[in-house]
């Protein structure tokens, strides 16, 4: 092969000869091979994140000719929290013609609404003692969320429900006589 003399302009006598340096290379598909095993494996073994979910329990549907029964319910033991438009919230004790207390203004926080489900349950087997029942029986929570209500908000009453540890509670339809709570 022909080679081209770069030498000193000096003539080419007395210079320094320079040694020619050669490209290092390195093979990397035995490396590219390798991270394509490491990520096969790596996809194969890790678990993905599973979604996660709320139990909660839906009544039987039941025989569509049959007229539903009512069913009755303390009324001393019975919350009821009216998620409204607006992220308004409000809450009465028993009925809303005759409510045991209420109804009054909350807020989605955890000083307002846990402080309130928390208290209830503490109270509400207190106040219901009988003689057959020494330990008295548990709060009723019963959620009514007008069509104006953002999931959002029953989301964060419902995890309330789960922090609470609430044995009983229900999503039911909200009456046009809480609609007027709100103004509707």
């Amino acid at each position: 092969m022909a080679q081209l003399d770069t030498g000193d302009s000096k003539g080419g006598k007395g210079g320094k000869v320079r040694s020619k340096k050669q490209n290092s290379s390195v093979d990397l598909t035995a490396m590219v091979d390798l991270a394509f095993l490491l990520i096969t494996f790596f996809m194969l073994t890790t678990s993905l994140s599973k979604p996660q979910s709320m139990d909660l329990a839906m009544p039987d549907k039941g025989d569509k000719n049959k007229p539903e029964e009512d069913i009755l319910i303390s009324e001393e033991r019975t919350l009821n929290l009216v998620l409204g438009p607006k992220d308004e919230l409000k809450y009465y004790m028993g009925q809303l013609a005759s409510p045991k207390e209420g109804p009054k203004d909350l807020t989605y926080t955890k000083e307002s609404l846990r402080k309130l489900i928390l208290d209830k349950i503490q109270s509400v087997p207190l106040a219901t003692r009988t003689a057959a029942k020494p330990n008295g029986e548990p709060l009723i929570v019963l959620i009514k969320a007008s069509k104006e209500s953002t999931y959002k908000n029953l989301v964060d009453v419902l995890d309330e429900m789960a922090i609470g540890k609430v044995k009983v509670y229900a999503i039911v339809d909200i009456t046009k006589e809480d609609n007027q709570l709100f103004g509707e």
